[in-house]
């Protein structure tokens, strides 16, 4: 446990409007599903020094909102989870799957604080930092369920420099699948660290490989942050993920005070 001072620009406290809960931080919608994840993970609150609300997403899970073609279903429980993260106070809202990139646009405009539905967010800012001629490297979980309208909804330019990479489309991250896939999750879903970061780090390591002009890496997955500073040990270029962005988020809703000396 930290214990800090209060904030001494503080003097007088006043309602925000519909708002029940005060000194939130970010509002996490995740899915209508059982698994576990570890410190780093989205679904993990405990590694991240800023309050998380989580609200889970009412009857949408993996199937629903990765792999159905029609996701229309999805939306009305996600506005709805949205708006009440919202209304308990939460200063941003983001979410728990790289996928949920489908509707940034809609919840954007469906509450009144900052949205960051999607790790992908990254991917235009990631292209703007590196020479014209480099790559972003984005690495998803399963890509092959990933649409131009995933990337256009957070405004990636479909066919700009960027190149798409599976961890998982060849079962080579057995851990990963023993947590979320379907047909493939151990009873209970669970992983052991160790192998799941050596898997991991062997294909992301070689998607790096394979495009020598990869200039940045965005990593997809919310279960992918707590092997991305072993990842970068390796492959040394920038990595964003959800970590990086939820640290952004809750830096522009909440941001720092400055204390040193001339």
């Amino acid at each position: 446990m930290i214990y800090q001072n209060r904030d001494q620009g503080i003097r007088r406290i006043q309602a925000r409007e519909d708002r029940r809960c005060y000194g939130m931080g970010l509002g996490v919608l995740i899915l209508d599903d059982v698994y576990p994840g570890f410190p780093g993970d989205v679904r993990n609150a405990s590694a991240y020094p800023f309050p998380i609300q989580y609200e889970i997403v009412e009857g949408v899970d993996i199937p629903q909102l990765v792999i159905a073609e029609d996701k229309s279903p999805c939306l009305a429980p996600v506005v709805r989870a949205a708006r009440k993260l919202e209304r308990m106070g939460c200063r941003a809202i983001a979410a728990e799957c790289g996928y949920f990139a489908y509707f940034q646009r809609e919840v954007a405009a469906s509450v009144r604080v900052p949205v960051f539905m999607s790790s992908l967010l990254q991917v235009p800012w990631a292209q703007q930092l590196i020479s014209s001629d480099q790559v972003v490297g984005i690495l998803m979980a399963n890509e092959r369920y990933l649409t131009e309208r995933h990337l256009e909804s957070v405004g990636i330019r479909p066919g700009s420099n960027y190149v798409v990479g599976g961890a998982m489309t060849q079962f080579e991250c057995e851990e990963f699948d023993h947590l979320w896939t379907q047909g493939r999750r151990s009873d209970p879903p669970a992983a052991n660290y160790a192998k799941a970061e050596a898997e991991f780090l062997k294909v992301a390591v070689r998607f790096y490989q394979q495009h020598p002009n990869m200039g940045a890496m965005v990593l997809e997955c919310t279960g992918f942050p707590p092997f991305a500073r072993a990842l970068q040990r390796k492959i040394d270029i920038p990595i964003f993920s959800w970590g990086t962005l939820l640290d952004y988020a809750y830096s522009v809703v909440v941001h720092r005070d400055y204390y040193g000396h001339v």
